[in-house]
Formats: C-alpha cells, structure tokens, sequence
C-alpha cells in the first residue's frame, strides 16, 4: 500500500436475518469523525474525485456496489477495489484521489476528519505535487 494507507476490516455480525457492520469514531478509524458524505447514482463512465486533501483524512466503504479508489502520492499510483460493506479504505491527507469504474447502484460511503472547508481542497495536480513536496 502507499504511504498510511490501509484497509480497515469493520466488524461483522452474522445474523439469518441479515448481517450488520459497523464503524465507531477512533474505535475502527484513526480519527474523529467531523463529516459524512455519499456518493450515488454515478453515470457510467464518470470519474468522482479528483483532488487531494490538506488536512482531511478520509475513510471509505463501497455500502452497495462496487468502485476503484485511485490514489496518487506525486510520484506513483495505486488502485484499490472496494467492493464489501464490512472494509474501508483509510486514505491519509495530501494524497490526490478519484473514485472510478461504478458499478450500477454503487453507493460510497465517506467520513471525514474535518468539517467541509473549500480551502482544505487541492484541486489543481500540479499545485499537489508542489504543496506534497514542500511537504517531505
């Protein structure tokens, strides 16, 4: 994996009912959740994404369906499957991500460490890679 990031396996209650996952702030995720936020009904062919993250950390779970999680850390690029309710993915800040390949009914499930903030956004690569950098 790349660097701090990793799959989270979330609890799994078996039940002939139906089972049940779940998550708790620091219990199963790093940090403290500050905003949750999904994603659905995604066109085929679209790509959601495409910024990195100052100060945000994120954690992501494919709730119904199926998604690539693609990251870059300005030098290499990693994709990652997520397709079960019971793991997420951890993905730490300054990491430039996009979310692809959604499978019909997909539904993406993301908390965050910080409250949403226009100014946490890096939306520009190359302005990543500058700020990744100066960063090392």
């Amino acid at each position: 994996m790349m660097e701090g990031v990793r799959l989270i396996n979330l609890p799994k209650i078996i039940d002939p009912r139906g089972n049940l996952s779940f998550f708790e702030n620091e219990n199963q995720i790093p940090f403290k959740i500050k905003r949750s936020y999904w994603i659905y009904d995604v066109p085929g062919g679209q790509v959601r994404g495409g910024h990195a993250f100052k100060e945000s950390q994120e954690f992501i779970i494919a709730l119904s369906g199926s998604f690539d999680v693609v990251l870059h850390n300005g030098v290499s690029e990693k994709r990652i499957n997520l397709n079960r309710s019971y793991y997420g993915l951890y993905v730490p800040k300054l990491l430039w991500r996009s979310l692809e390949n959604f499978s019909t009914n997909a539904l993406a499930l993301i908390v965050s460490s910080v409250a949403y903030s226009p100014s946490d956004y890096i939306r520009d690569f190359k302005d990543f890679k500058t700020i990744k950098n100066a960063n090392k």
